[in-house]
């Protein structure tokens, strides 16, 4: 009889004794979100500080749900980076099934949104509420990852909990190897969502090119 595991229920030691993952801690590994990144424009510029003043907002309004994260911050990201515009175009509450290895298990999730580009898929955005911390969210985006049927390319994805913005990268060798970017925490001064988005424009230019 299968059994039925959800991604929001697995942790990193699950998927270190399923599949085998590696953390790798090599910069050159996941460069990606450090070089050759795309200017913004100023227009950008000033709908991504509207965001902030807007998240700023809602922390008087505890608490700030993942739903909100979604709506507050996550949906203008992807609109100000043109993501719903061709050759884009995002999936919102996508199923997937992930079968574990030589076992009868399947784990099942919905990622909040992916942004596809012909098909391929391009970013894996994982909303979490404020309170969380990016690893509460970390394992469940690496099972999503691993659930990307095209191997023979990176896998991106990024996790977003409101107050912090992080990027995974993961190649699905074996065993599979991932690595994380540095945080982007909107509390730091001047405007860490340009970066955020810059980076955004950057990984989806590297996706079936």
């Amino acid at each position: 009889m299968t059994q039925i595991i959800q991604a929001k229920d697995t942790d990193l030691r699950y998927l270190i004794d399923k599949f085998g993952i590696q953390l790798v801690l090599d910069d050159s590994f996941f460069h990606e979100w450090q070089e050759n990144l795309l200017e913004i424009n100023d227009v950008d510029k000033q709908l991504l500080d509207k965001v902030k003043t807007g998240y700023l907002n809602l922390l008087n309004y505890p608490p700030l749900l993942e739903d909100v994260v979604r709506m507050a911050i996550v949906d203008p990201l992807l609109f100000i980076g043109d993501f719903y515009l061709a050759p884009f175009y995002v999936k919102s509450e996508e199923s997937i099934d992930i079968a574990v290895p030589d076992e009868d298990v399947i784990i099942k999730g919905r990622m909040d949104a992916l942004v596809l580009k012909e098909q391929f898929w391009v970013m894996i955005i994982e909303s979490k509420r404020a309170s969380f911390s990016i690893e509460e969210g970390l394992a469940q985006l690496l099972a999503y990852m691993l659930g990307n049927p095209y191997t023979d390319q990176p896998s991106f994805g990024m996790i977003a909990t409101g107050s912090e913005f992080i990027f995974v990268k993961l190649v699905k060798v074996n065993p599979p190897c991932y690595a994380l970017s540095k945080g982007f925490l909107m509390r730091n001064p001047g405007n860490e969502l340009y970066d955020v988005l810059r980076i955004l424009k950057r990984l989806t230019q590297l996706v079936s090119t």
